[in-house]
């Protein structure tokens, strides 16, 4: 049985944590994290997520975990909650399933400094079918190469707080390693004005916002006289949540190390 803490419990994402662990005959929910002055802290954390009560209450404090058992915590939070939440996370031994996105350069090097001590899954998106787009797309890019031009698309609800979403800069990173490109260089989000002609190296990114859009991503790679789309749209929550909690249970046993959903799909 594996012992999970949900971070962000009481949340959108956290909520489908809580059902889908609780679901699972080799899981169970051992903790409920929240932020220190949310709301609903004390309050079990199945009631919160609809689905009956779990005797789980929602805390604020990394410390009232002591004795809860946990063997991995699910962190689907915000960059400055996950690394603290990876800071405990360390000094406990607990394996991290990291959903985190908006990870600037910097903190992305602190979870991989942290991987030396923890096994961690950190991944962008964790449904299936995305992580089988990030691979088609290096496929397709290595294929068609330089002669055809790179734009991404995403859109979101309008809740979201980053831009472009994670899935999204994953996907111009996949392309420009692909193609020998440097991602930070070579992606332009920003199109206005007298722009002159585009580039071979541009990875165009766009963003959308809009109403209750759970997620969609569009590759566009256009050729002279044809292009190419890969596309990938999300009906649910529940596809990254069951990801996540499919990586929670694949994480038992592991060595430390700093893993992606490709490890978990055995994808690579």
């Amino acid at each position: 049985m594996r012992a999970v803490v949900v971070a962000g419990a009481a949340g959108r994402m956290g909520k489908r944590l809580v059902d889908l662990v609780n679901a699972q005959a080799e899981a169970e929910v051992v903790g409920a994290l929240e932020y220190s002055e949310h709301p609903l802290l004390g309050k079990d954390a199945g009631e919160v997520a609809g689905i009956g009560r779990l005797d789980v209450p929602l805390i604020g404090r990394l410390q009232d975990l002591a004795g809860s058992g946990a063997e991995v915590m699910i962190d689907f939070t915000a960059p400055q909650a996950t690394l603290a939440n990876l800071e405990w996370a360390v000094a406990e031994q607990v394996a991290m399933v990291i959903g985190t996105t908006g990870m600037s350069l910097e903190e992305r090097g602190l979870l991989a400094e942290a991987a030396r001590k923890i096994p961690i899954v950190f991944a962008p998106n964790m449904s299936v079918g995305v992580n089988v787009l990030f691979k088609v797309v290096a496929e397709v890019a290595a294929i068609l190469g330089d002669d055809f031009d790179v734009e991404i698309l995403e859109a979101h609800h309008r809740l979201k707080k980053d831009a472009p979403s994670g899935t999204a800069v994953r996907l111009g990173e996949i392309v420009a390693e692909t193609l020998g490109r440097d991602y930070e260089k070579d992606a332009v989000f920003t199109r206005q004005g007298f722009t002159g002609e585009r580039t071979q190296r541009e990875i165009g990114m766009q963003t959308l916002r809009a109403g209750d859009i759970v997620g969609e991503h569009t590759v566009m790679f256009g050729g002279m006289g044809e292009r190419l789309e890969v596309i990938h749209r999300a009906h649910s929550r529940d596809n990254f949540a069951s990801g996540a909690v499919r990586a929670a249970l694949w994480l038992a046993g592991r060595n430390p190390g700093l893993y992606d959903m490709q490890d978990v799909l055995g994808l690579k």
